[in-house]
């Protein structure tokens, strides 16, 4: 005869795993309690659970074929039914249903040029009813579970297209890199240059997202149209590839070249000559458009007055059509910038001077930057005799992109 106690212990035990334990477990961990007792110890167990001796005993049988036989897995990993035991998965009772979502999430290339869903947002609750329509018995879930399985992921659009490829495109990176290892191994400065995204000033929506208390985001004007008192921000920023440090010069007038090269003058003035005090050349990476065109003749002619008064000899690569995005400013300086503001208002010229001043990363990036109130004039003309002053020297390869500009000595 069973102790109560020890009958009411082991219904205290069951009654704390019932809800967690499968038929499996279940009678498992009554073999067990039942060994535990010893003698009479399996109509104790059904006496204070109710599970029958025949699943106690057909237990008893699985813990010594366990103990002949321990498991290799972790208990996690053990199977809970035979082989082939449970439901079959989707895809096998229903044999045409992932060729049938790839017609649908690519209908132009696998499926149906008439697919519904071809101009439609390719959600899935949208495919799973578009499944469901087609004679699948399915939900969003499972729709989504398989685009996964399939190799599919929400993706945004990239932007990498930049118009057709230059064919000395390959051949102009290999210069660039060539002439920055040439000037580092030097110790002359090495600096990428172009003008950012032109910002409007105000309580306008900037993109991103910062923490806010719930339910309290900053309210942002509905329209993005430009506030004639506070007007625009023009920021040009400079980046010395060697030191890992940027310069940006923010305008508010117009972005031309005289802005252009008045930036990097800045930089000069309050970074460069500090960091490199022997220096006596400066390269020059941009890209092949706007302020800093190697087209525009004011570009030259504000870089020849620079060099001039800097004593620096000048050397400019630009970087082929089409490839701006591979300028090392882009994605070492400004992409930072963005980070650190995103989310956040820029209500003000201040705000957005010292949001760029503050920018800071864990390679050590550190950046500077001031604002320039200043006037640049748009459509100057440029004599051809004042281009013929300007101390220009083009190389071999492609004179236009790759120049040097030496100083003027009177």
């Amino acid at each position: 005869m069973v102790d109560a106690g020890v009958v009411a212990a082991i219904k205290t035990r069951f009654a704390a795993l019932m809800p967690v334990m499968d038929e499996r477990i279940c009678r498992l961990w009554a073999a067990a309690e039942a060994k535990a007792i010893g003698r009479g110890g399996p109509a104790a167990v059904t006496q204070a659970t109710g599970i029958l001796g025949k699943r106690i005993r057909a237990g008893a049988r699985e813990l010594a074929a366990l103990r002949r036989r321990p498991p290799t897995m972790k208990p996690r990993q053990q199977r809970i039914r035979r082989p082939g035991a449970g439901r079959k998965r989707l895809v096998q009772i229903d044999p045409t249903l992932l060729r049938d979502l790839e017609s649908l999430v690519e209908p132009s290339t696998r499926g149906d040029p008439q697919s519904p869903l071809r101009w439609t947002c390719k959600s899935v609750r949208k495919l799973a009813a578009e499944l469901r329509a087609l004679g699948h018995t399915i939900g969003p879930q499972k729709v989504s579970e398989l685009l996964a399985d399939l190799g599919y992921s929400l993706q945004s659009n990239r932007k990498t297209k930049e118009g057709a490829a230059h064919p000395d495109r390959n051949a102009q990176f290999a210069h660039i890199n060539a002439a920055v290892q040439a000037f580092q191994q030097r110790g002359a400065p090495v600096i990428s240059v172009d003008t950012k995204k032109k910002e409007l000033v105000g309580d306008f929506k900037n993109h991103g997202r910062e923490w806010q208390r719930r339910h309290e985001p900053t309210p942002v004007r509905v329209h993005d149209f430009m506030d004639p008192t506070l007007g625009k921000a023009i920021p040009y920023g400079v980046y010395d590839v060697g030191k890992n440090a940027g310069w940006v010069n923010v305008g508010v007038d117009h972005d031309t070249a005289e802005f252009a090269v008045e930036s990097i003058r800045g930089w000069w003035r309050r970074m460069g000559r500090r960091a490199y005090p022997e220096a006596t050349a400066l390269l020059i990476t941009a890209d092949g458009g706007g302020s800093n065109s190697y087209r525009t003749r004011l570009w030259k002619v504000a870089l020849q007055e620079f060099a001039t008064t800097s004593g620096l000899r000048i050397t400019v690569s630009h970087y082929p059509p089409g490839t701006s995005k591979w300028n090392k400013i882009e994605h070492r300086m400004f992409s930072h910038i963005t980070q650190n503001w995103r989310g956040r208002p820029l209500e003000s010229l201040a705000t957005i001077v010292s949001l760029i001043g503050s920018t800071t990363t864990t390679t050590g990036l550190r950046v500077r930057a001031a604002l320039d109130r200043k006037p640049y004039r748009t459509a100057q003309k440029v004599t051809d005799e004042a281009v013929g002053r300007v101390n220009l020297t083009p190389e071999d390869f492609h004179g236009e992109w790759n120049y040097t500009i030496a100083p003027r000595h009177s």
